[in-house]
């Protein structure tokens, strides 16, 4: 089957906001390259088998975003819109960087395909290994296993943001905690919550592609007696309290979320939030300070932060 693939070139900044446009409209898949993961990756010596020299020849220091869309009658009007909305970028405070639009034919197979030699099994924190449902792995004492196929989805768990929260997880999940994981994806971090020991997960997600690859993969690694998926904006489609809210989206994002989180937050809850910029932390940080929340940690990677915060109770 023929595919388009849309090219935006833009900045790390930008990625959310780029790929929000994409899912919007529909896309069939998402691609995202980004220059700085793939020089960590090159760092490496036992991913060299796997690294493509094309990749390492590529001049252009900063975030590749495809998408992948079939061929239809509107797919013009949809290309445009996309370079409207990318055009519009700034107006929300984000650099969109070269913001270049290309297109071209590719086939299935080629896209579907191709991305899936750079992942490999990944050990993050003390014992979660991410296994993608292709590779082989020897499992070892004390692993968590987390099997995971991200389909279209973003989260894989080697992005910094979605490490840095499962890392987190792992110190501050207690024994039948209640969790939300806001802005699933995936289901990675709403799995990895499961598997850590949470007595309840509740997953939401705005977009149906997301919520469909998530309930997918809680079925895979038969947590589905544990973890809810659900489909909505934000805290909308939960009436639940929670001992821990974790958060991988925007900073913007997360400052709308934190207005409400004193409703949804038991006595002592932890919120964990990444997806931040690291321009961006003070941003978050002083939303949640006015909220009443205690900053128990900032943790950075490269141009990402996670801040985990604790929300003091009212007397």
């Amino acid at each position: 089957m023929k595919w388009i693939e849309v090219q935006i070139k833009t900045t790390t900044e930008a990625e959310e906001a780029v790929s929000n446009i994409l899912y919007d409209l529909g896309v069939g898949g998402l691609a995202i390259e980004d220059s700085n993961d793939i020089l960590a990756f090159t760092k490496d010596e036992k991913n060299w088998d796997y690294i493509d020299q094309d990749l390492l020849k590529q001049d252009f220091e900063g975030v590749i975003i495809k998408g992948y869309f079939p061929e239809s009658e509107d797919l013009i009007d949809k290309i445009e819109l996309i370079k409207q909305s990318v055009e519009k970028i700034p107006k929300y405070n984000l650099d969109k960087g070269l913001g270049e639009v290309t297109v071209t034919e590719v086939y299935e197979k080629d896209w579907a395909e191709s991305w899936k030699k750079y992942y490999k099994p990944k050990k993050v924190g003390k014992k979660i290994i991410i296994k993608p449902t292709w590779e082989e792995y020897e499992e070892k004492k004390g692993d968590i296993i987390i099997e995971l196929d991200p389909g279209m989805a973003f989260g894989t768990g080697t992005h910094e943001t979605t490490s840095m929260c499962i890392k987190e997880l792992e110190k501050h999940i207690k024994s039948e905690n209640i969790v939300f994981d806001i802005g699933c994806g995936s289901g990675i971090l709403s799995i990895v919550a499961a598997k850590l020991g949470a007595g309840k997960v509740i997953g939401v997600d705005l977009d149906e592609l997301p919520v469909k690859v998530s309930k997918e993969n809680v079925a895979l690694n038969k947590v589905e007696n544990v973890v809810d998926i659900r489909r909505g904006n934000l805290l909308d489609v939960v009436e639940e309290k929670a001992d821990l809210i974790v958060s991988n989206i925007i900073a913007e994002i997360i400052v709308d979320l934190i207005k409400d989180l004193r409703k949804y937050l038991n006595r002592d809850g932890i919120f964990i939030s990444s997806g931040i910029i690291l321009e961006k932390v003070p941003l978050v940080e002083n939303a949640l300070k006015y909220e009443g929340f205690n900053i128990l940690k900032i943790s950075k990677i490269n141009d990402w932060a996670c801040i985990v915060a604790q929300l003091e109770m009212d007397e």
